[in-house]
């Protein structure tokens, strides 16, 4: 049974006033409280012949120094700790504000919770070989730290581990880190660049938010969770690679991350989830592969530089909001297979001179378009889809005309305020990437079109190896569904060189 008692009159004067203690079960001792005079503290190895192995929880912490002398954990500057000790508890250093060193032997095998948590003055440590896990906020608020080591038996950084250590500028995280904790290094805003190893496959939620001195990032092939919020506010982070190893980014990951140019999303992603790239004041191009199916609210809200967004027909849906205020944005495709487009998707992009809107295309959200005032031209391939909001999906538009195919169905003289016309075409074009083609080029191993005319109508696909003597031959005859049809040339690898053409039947 443990009992507390003061240190026996046979030790040392200078140790009888300085430490409380328990006796342990097993014949050895735990330092419950310190209340010496400060300055460079040595724990002893023994009391009375009984080994020190512990210290308690708030044993140096000014919380409980508040019981005896207040200014006493204000003034001590130094401590270093006996090779007999094994755990140092929970809070046991916090607010030790004068502590600049501390000396922590291998035989610790435990650092609890906030054990040395805003002691400001702190500047470096050294971690033994004998942790394995850097618990919670173990490091959190030491404000002067500017350099930890730790060794390679560390496999977890904890929550808050190292959070607002505002002089941290560099860390090296072990080859055996399996995972990096949520707010481990939040606010270390004096962190420069950090590598990830292959060891780790999470990246907890804003484990690296607001490092606002962080100006580069390299993820390693092991990581396959990038959670929520990760580099939130990394103002200076000015490139980051994803590797292919990724398949969950979380929401708000590199939100007002306004250094980053550029990002290559790998095949391995399927979402790109709310306000992932959101306020990326400087991104001028986002590479979006086939493997994402859905592009959510917020996603790129604000990225004034982003001049354009190609979004691959995988995607099926386009969140509200997605690309509000991207002013710089000209061109943007809508995928073929979207049928709702969120609320606000386009608002304020005010660059964008003309949109084509694919028949799969349902329902229009409201203010989808509004206050895109360089808009000209907005082409529907399909029938009049449905305004959620009437007219606010093209306020503010006052230039822009809705042109529509013939053969559709529900158009007027206007939709959504904005003035109606047929899409005059005279006669079958192919369609390229720049009016709204997203399967130009080679699919399922075969080279292909969209092709855009009158509805129901059929067009004759012809080609030819030359075009000093052409022999145009045939190669498919299709009908126009809702004004546009995908073609296709299965014989497009038998020749050096193709060309094509149209006609209708």
């Amino acid at each position: 049974m443990k009992s507390l008692m003061f240190l026996l009159l046979a030790l040392p004067t200078v140790l009888q006033a300085q430490f409380m203690f328990t006796s342990n079960s097993d014949g050895s001792l735990t330092i419950t409280n310190y209340i010496g005079s400060g300055g460079a503290v040595v724990i002893p190895n023994t009391i009375n012949g009984q080994p020190v192995t512990g210290i308690g929880d708030y044993a140096f912490s000014i919380e409980r120094f508040n019981v005896f002398d207040p200014n006493t954990g204000w003034s001590l500057t130094s401590v270093t700790i006996p090779d007999s000790v094994t755990s140092i508890g929970d809070y046991a250093f916090e607010y030790c504000t004068n502590l600049t060193s501390v000396t922590i032997p291998n035989s610790v095998t435990n650092i609890g919770e906030l054990a040395f948590g805003s002691c400001a003055s702190l500047t470096s440590v050294t971690i033994p070989d004998s942790i394995t896990s850097i618990g919670q906020a173990v490091f959190d608020s030491c404000a002067s730290l500017t350099s930890v080591t730790m060794p390679d038996s560390v496999t977890n950084i904890g929550v808050y581990a190292f959070g607002s250590c505002a002089s941290l500028k560099s860390v090296l995280i072990p080859n055996r880190v399996t995972t990096i904790g949520n707010y481990a290094f939040t606010y270390c805003t004096g962190l420069m660049s950090v590598t990830i190893p292959e060891s780790v496959t999470t990246i907890g939620v804003n484990a690296f938010a607001n490092c606002t001195s962080l100006t580069s990032i390299t993820i390693s092939d092991g990581v396959t969770t990038i959670e929520g919020g990760a580099f939130m506010d990394c103002t200076n982070l000015t490139s980051v690679t994803i590797p292919d190893s990724v398949t969950t980014i979380g929401a708000y990951t590199f939100e007002n991350c306004a250094s980053l140019t550029g990002v290559t999303i790998p095949n391995s992603v399927t979402s790109i989830p709310n306000s992932a790239f959101d306020w990326c004041t400087s991104l001028t191009n986002v590479t979006i592969p086939d493997s994402v199916t859905n592009i959510g609210a917020y996603a790129f809200v604000g990225c004034t530089s982003l001049t354009n967004a190609t979004l691959p027909n995988s995607i099926t849906s386009i969140g509200a909001y997605a690309f509000y205020y991207c002013t710089s944005l000209a061109n943007a495709t809508i995928p073929d297979r979207v049928a709702n487009l969120g609320g606000s998707t386009f608002y304020g992009c005010t660059s964008l001179a003309s949109v084509t809107i694919p028949n799969c295309v349902t329902n229009l959200g409201g203010s989808a378009f509004y206050g895109c005032t360089s808009l000209q031209r907005i082409c529907f391939q399909g029938n009049s889809p449905t305004p959620t909001n009437d007219s606010t999906v093209f306020s503010g538009d006052t230039g822009a005309t809705v042109y529509y195919l013939p053969g559709t169905t529900g158009w007027g003289a206007a939709f959504d305020s904005r003035p109606t016309a047929l899409w005059a075409l005279p006669y079958p074009i192919i369609l390229t990437g720049a009016n709204g083609n997203t399967n130009l080029g080679v699919r399922n191993n075969q080279f292909g079109f969209n092709v855009s005319w009158a509805t129901n109508v059929p067009v004759i696909v012809l080609t030819a190896t030359n075009l000093a003597k052409p022999v145009w031959t045939p190669v498919s005859t299709n009908a126009l569904a809702n004004g546009t049809c995908y073609c296709n040339d299965p014989q497009w690898r038998n020749y050096s060189g193709h060309f094509y053409r149209l006609r209708s039947q």
